[in-house]
């Protein structure tokens, strides 16, 4: 993408903002998506030039640049073609989990300008496990092998934690065949009680019977597929070194740090600043960058980490390796800065 290119797109995102942002952010969100999808079918993600190839070598994957998409943004696997189209060197959907549920209760999403942040309290809203999947054969991504594809599971809100397990394994049954990666999530602060799953013995026995799975599947698919673990940014130094030993002891494939904080020390008295649910945006930065640094400090060079949180910008982008992560993922920036973003982030780790 030449440096006019990315001005333009720039400017153009600069135009359409306010008046997404002068919707409810659910609202904008369920319609922009949809518009994407428009755009990418009439043939206009033409305009978007693909960051230069930079590919990395990463759970034994090759990303074609290491900038990739978070999950979150694209829950049912609906959008993907049309997300691919903007340029990411990977795809994240999900969360999913075995039965489709609604969330939570309408407003579960705020923006706080501000603070360049967001707080949502979605709860894993999704189509479930078997609609999922179906959109995913249905992508033009997936069928023709178009790049990496990450397929993130989760478990429904009323299966109680101490069968938590049991969703993990169904929906990986489920996605395997399909997944480039999987991410285990086990770190959104909306389902009650999902970040317990974080404990030493919790998750001890969750990633035993995993990984039990995953070398299940990789018999019955003659693949093996990838796991990757996404942990919360609120966590200490001893947490951290519990949950990097247990991802050493499986011998997880990844791990992706972080998700959002249910911190609000960074935006007090701002609007929606009470609101329950997880922030996301600027204000995760540097708490997601210390948890990166501590993983590298207990894994070295053994399990690689993926870097998501506030990534507002290319410098942003730098940060989040230099603390320790060999990829980074978008989301909340894209709300903030638009897909320019993507390029300034690839062109700068280039």
């Amino acid at each position: 993408m030449t440096r006019t290119q990315t001005m333009s797109i720039k400017l153009l995102y600069s135009f359409v903002r306010p008046f997404l942002f002068s919707l409810d952010a659910e609202q904008a969100h369920n319609l922009t998506l949809p518009l994407l999808n428009k755009m990418a079918a009439a043939g206009m993600s033409r305009l978007i030039t693909r960051p230069q190839p930079d590919p990395r070598q990463v759970m034994g994957i090759t990303f074609p640049n290491p900038v990739g998409l978070a999950a979150g943004l694209d829950k049912d696997g609906k959008y993907i073609d049309a997300l691919a189209s903007l340029g990411f060197g990977s795809i994240e959907i999900g969360t999913v989990t075995p039965r489709a549920q609604a969330g939570n209760p309408k407003p579960r999403m705020f923006r706080l300008p501000q603070a360049n942040a967001i707080i949502n309290r979605m709860g894993f809203n999704n189509g479930g496990v078997d609609a999922f999947v179906a959109n995913v054969q249905h992508s033009r991504f997936y069928q023709d092998r178009q790049g990496v594809l990450g397929l993130n599971i989760g478990k429904n809100a009323d299966t109680p934690i101490e069968r938590a397990a049991e969703d993990y394994l169904h929906c990986l049954e489920k996605v395997y065949p399909y997944a480039s990666y999987v991410t285990v999530n086990i770190s959104s602060p909306n389902t009650k009680n999902l970040r317990q799953l974080q404990g030493v013995s919790e998750l001890d026995d969750l990633l035993s019977k995993l990984k039990n799975a995953q070398q299940r599947l990789a018999d019955l698919h003659k693949r093996y597929v990838p796991l990757a673990l996404k942990i919360a940014p609120d966590i200490d130094a001893e947490q951290i070194k519990l949950i990097a030993g247990n991802l050493l002891r499986h011998q997880i494939d990844g791990v992706i740090a972080t998700n959002t904080t249910l911190s609000r020390d960074a935006v007090a008295g701002l609007h929606f600043a009470d609101e329950a649910g997880g922030l996301s945006g600027s204000p995760v930065f540097e708490l997601s960058n210390a948890v990166i640094r501590g993983l590298k400090a207990e894994l070295g060079e053994a399990i690689p980490i993926i870097g998501v949180g506030g990534i507002l910008s290319g410098s942003d982008a730098q940060a989040k390796i230099a603390a320790g992560a060999q990829l980074v993922q978008l989301y909340s920036g894209l709300i903030y800065q638009g897909p320019s973003l993507i390029q300034e982030c690839a062109a700068a780790l280039k």
